[in-house]
């Protein structure tokens, strides 16, 4: 059962999401997602910002029933078949709407749904499918700041019984992946993961924002900004004197890393 939680306002969630497989293993990460879904308070519903859903212009999904979308191939035919029949809420997603009056933000009522950035993750945390969830697009035409900026536009949700959810990788190179059991991480995705982390720390979230390809282990952690926006509308969303915990650790494949952290979680 989800625990209470002092304050009406709910913490903001940046989970690194990984290889799509880990919707159907058990591990350290995925025992963790089970963990944080017992331990948060339950939330009236989630409006998650995945790494695959990349637009032309802002999105929000806008059914009541949103289809379980498999954006990937080459994986076993089990993970094709996991379906995530958690319900859609056009009432939240006309809620982001009005929180954001520019740029606006248009209703998607048939094209999306819930990709594997999404459901993956929320499998563990809610395994029922009962917490509503709504989807919002990354607009690829726009900077980094834009994708900030936006973020701190839906920090009110969160006194709205909102959990707001980045799904993406700190560090993200398929290209340099490494398949083979026990892969060592790279140097490159430990600076850059290490650097994160401090940064994030220090509360430094303009380095985060305008400095993050700056150096060559920027440029080989984030070859393109997919799964670096996601992390943005967190912090944008967060308030700097809010607590902070990394949920997670670690680097996947040599070269993805499975950083989650939230901020704004009360209790133990």
């Amino acid at each position: 059962m989800a625990v209470q939680q002092d304050s009406g306002r709910l913490p903001v969630l940046f989970l690194g999401h990984g290889n799509p497989m880990n919707a159907i293993e058990e591990n350290a990460f995925t025992r963790r997602l089970g963990a944080l879904g017992r331990e948060l308070p339950r939330p009236r519903a989630v409006l998650c910002v995945s790494a695959h859903w990349m637009t032309q212009g802002t999105w929000v999904t806008h059914m009541d029933h949103p289809r379980t979308i498999h954006d990937f191939y080459g994986f076993p035919q089990a993970l094709f078949d996991v379906r995530y029949p958690a319900p859609g809420s056009p009432a939240i997603a006309d809620r982001v709407r009005a929180e954001v009056r520019t740029p606006a933000i248009g209703a998607d009522g048939s094209e999306w749904g819930l990709d594997h950035g999404t459901w993956s993750v929320l499998k563990h945390m809610y395994p029922d499918a009962d917490v509503p969830v709504v989807q919002l697009s990354l607009d690829m035409s726009r900077p980094s700041g834009f994708h900030f900026e936006l973020g701190s536009k839906l920090r009110a949700l969160r006194e709205q019984g909102v959990l707001i959810v980045g799904s993406g990788n700190i560090v993200h190179n398929l290209r340099r992946i490494d398949f083979n059991e026990g892969a060592k991480p790279f140097d490159w995705a430990v600076e850059f993961d290490e650097w994160v982390k401090k940064r994030i720390l220090e509360r430094d979230f303009a380095s985060l924002r305008d400095q993050a390809t700056a150096t060559p282990a920027g440029k080989l952690s984030v070859p393109t900004p997919d799964h670096w926006y996601p992390l943005l509308y967190v912090l944008g969303a967060s308030d700097p004197s809010e607590e902070l915990r990394f949920e997670h650790e670690g680097i996947d494949h040599g070269s993805i890393s499975m950083r989650c952290l939230s901020l704004g979680r009360t209790g133990a």
